[in-house]
């Protein structure tokens, strides 16, 4: 391959994957066209694109932004997925896939620059909650002791309010009330 056709690539990886923060490296080596097609039309539903890279051009594409961390990984045939809501939702996708299509193997993940090795990392990560259920966690975090504490300040007043009303049921139907002991 010629010197300008290798720019030319490393031109367009680096505007294909511009906006790309994080992403999981995958070879799908010994996987069939139809199987291919399948894989990635799945992926494609929730949209999770796959791009087949080559490894020496990515490096030079990723240098400086936050997939250089991908580097120790791409090696071998090697591509690239990446999109939907978070690349925690890609490795979810992916682990689920890995049980089905055996060809498929996981090489690495990034997030915010931190690589994610192998099976055991792609898996890791996708038991990370997503930005979307951290926050909602946290929310949930601060809002529990104000929530705890009302739940506190209702509970004298509602069995009063349930004796009150208990009285006044009583006294409509005539009955008189005694002292109680």
């Amino acid at each position: 391959m010629s010197k300008p056709v290798k720019d030319m690539m490393v031109a367009e990886y680096r505007r294909r994957f511009s906006d790309v923060d994080s992403a999981v490296v995958v070879e799908i080596r010994g996987l069939d066209a139809e199987g291919t097609a399948a894989l990635r039309g799945g992926l494609r539903e929730k949209t999770i694109r796959v791009s087949i890279v080559k490894n020496t051009l990515a490096r030079k594409a990723f240098a400086g932004t936050p997939l250089e961390a991908l580097d120790p990984a791409l090696k071998g045939p090697s591509a690239l997925v990446y999109g939907g809501a978070s690349v925690v939702d890609v490795a979810r996708e992916l682990v689920a896939k890995i049980k089905k299509v055996k060809q498929l193997e996981l090489k690495a993940a990034c997030l915010d620059g931190i690589l994610y090795e192998g099976v055991e990392g792609v898996t890791r990560l996708s038991t990370m909650p997503t930005r979307e259920e951290a926050q909602t966690e946290l929310v949930t975090l601060a809002l529990s002791p104000g929530r705890n504490l009302l739940g506190a300040a209702k509970g004298p007043g509602g069995r009063i309010l349930g004796i009150v009303k208990e009285i006044q049921e009583r006294l409509e139907r005539g009955e008189t009330i005694s002292k109680a002991s």
